[in-house]
This record gives structure tokens, sequence and C-alpha cells, in this order.
């Protein structure tokens, strides 16, 4: 964990102790636990876990979607609580991309259209060269002009991850960004993805099931019952499977226990 000043300000998003809480009472869910973890700029990190160990609710509170319960989190330096729903808009419309596992497109308008409605609302002018190349690598060149109900859900998928890319964010957050493709479209994707970070020094945060997508990443996150349950660096899909099957077990002892004591050694 960074700690200098100088280092912080590397840090491209940052959680301090956050955690998340739906309900109340005996109702009372508890999503995220004192969740602790940094991305520095320019890395790729992948993050996994088991059905229900509050992936989706990180990925929000990270990106800003979803105000934290309890700790903080910070977005180029920029603490998120601190700021009004106007500015909070305009910081993730101008550092932020996000890739949603529900696509999130809009039905009156063209895949091009949709694509490029992020640059509109922000005002910028439209890089042709930059849009050509991702439109061409998620093999959408002969879509253009179609409607989002004229195409398939992998067509869709691939729209809103253009989409993302296109503002060239300091920071693409995505959701299943592969969950709905096929094998080969989804190895172009996360080329596509990869590049982003080598070549342009772009943040990615990767929530995924998928030990292949979470290979093309520098680091995976492991989350377990909201908590953070160890990582991995330079993964290989082989290894990232064997750490979630025994992520799966460990889930499966703990819940048998009253007060389960995690071991750091067992990841």
């Amino acid at each position: 964990m960074h700690t200098s000043h100088d280092l912080r300000r590397t840090e491209a998003v940052r959680l301090d102790a956050v955690s998340k809480t739906y309900g109340r009472g005996d109702g009372q869910v508890a999503a995220l636990r004192g969740l602790t973890m940094s991305f520095a700029d320019g890395t790729f990190t992948a993050v996994m876990g088991p059905s229900g160990s509050g992936k989706s609710t990180f990925l929000h509170c990270a990106a800003g979607l979803v105000q934290p319960t309890s700790g903080t989190v910070t977005v180029g330096g920029t603490d998120l609580a601190g700021l009004d729903d106007t500015h909070l808009t305009k910081l993730r419309r101008d550092r932020i991309g996000f890739i949603f596992q529900s696509f999130n497109l809009l039905p009156a308008l063209t895949v091009m259209q949709n694509i490029t409605l992020p640059l509109q609302l922000a005002g910028q002018r439209p890089d042709k060269a930059l849009i050509r190349t991702v439109v061409q690598r998620v093999g959408l060149a002969e879509r253009l002009g179609h409607l989002p109900a004229q195409l398939s859900g992998g067509q869709q998928q691939r729209v809103a991850i253009a989409r993302a890319l296109v503002t060239r964010p300091a920071v693409v957050f995505a959701d299943e960004p592969t969950g709905a493709l096929d094998t080969r479209t989804a190895a172009a994707v996360l080329g596509l993805l990869r590049e982003s970070v080598d070549t342009a020094r772009q943040t990615l945060v990767m929530v995924t099931h998928d030990p292949v997508a979470a290979s093309y990443a520098d680091r995976v996150v492991f989350l377990a019952d909201g908590a953070f349950a160890g990582e991995l660096h330079h993964p290989t899909a082989d290894a990232v499977a064997a750490r979630m099957t025994r992520l799966g077990a460990w889930e499966d002892d703990a819940h048998r226990q009253s007060a389960p004591q995690h071991s750091g050694g067992r990841y």
C-alpha cells in the first residue's frame, strides 16, 4: 500500500475502508466490509470472487455511481464524497468510462450515435481516427447505422465497449465486458482493452468470472463476503482458476463457522 504523497498521486483510484450496507435492522446486508485497495495509473486489474462477494457493489462505489455507507473513494486524487451531484457528474463524464453489463444503449439512436453520445454531451469534437480504430476492433464497422434492437446481445455489448473507450477516459470500469461475446470476439475486445492500457496509459478495472479474461490483466484481486481475499500478479488462466476454486472452498468453510479466522496464507 502506498503511503507517501508522491506515490499516492500515481493512484488512479483508491478505496479506503469502504463499507456498503443495504437495508436496516434484521434485514441488513453488508455488501462491502471495510475494503481498502488502490489501482495505479496505467494498470489493468481484474476483480473476481464468488457470487455475492460484492464485486458489482465495489465497481459501482469505485466509479461514483453508488455512495458508500462509510469510507472514502478517490479518483485522480479527488474525494468523491466532497463533490455535489453536478461536480460528480462532470468528473464521471470527463474521467471515467463505464462498460455496463446491461449495455444501457439508447434505443432510438444508431450504433454510431450511441458511441459518440458521451462526446456530444461533453462538448468534445470526435477523434475520427480513434473512433474508426475502436469500431473496427470491436467488429462494428458494418453496423454503424443500425439501431440497438437490430443487434444481437453480443453486438450491443460491443457498442457499449466502444462508447466507453472513444472518450479516452482516465479510468475504465467494466462489468463482465465479455460476458455476452463469443470466444473470438472476446479475445479481440480484451486485446483492445489491454492495448488501451499499454498505449494510452488508461487504467482499467474489470469485474469478470472468466479466468481467461482475467489473464489479460496485470493483477487479479479476489473478493469474498465483501472483503479483500487476496491477489495474484501476472496471472495465467490456470492460476486464476485454481485460486477461484480454493476461494470457493474457503467461503463454504467460512459459512460453517460462527467466527471464521481467515488465513492470508490460503490465498
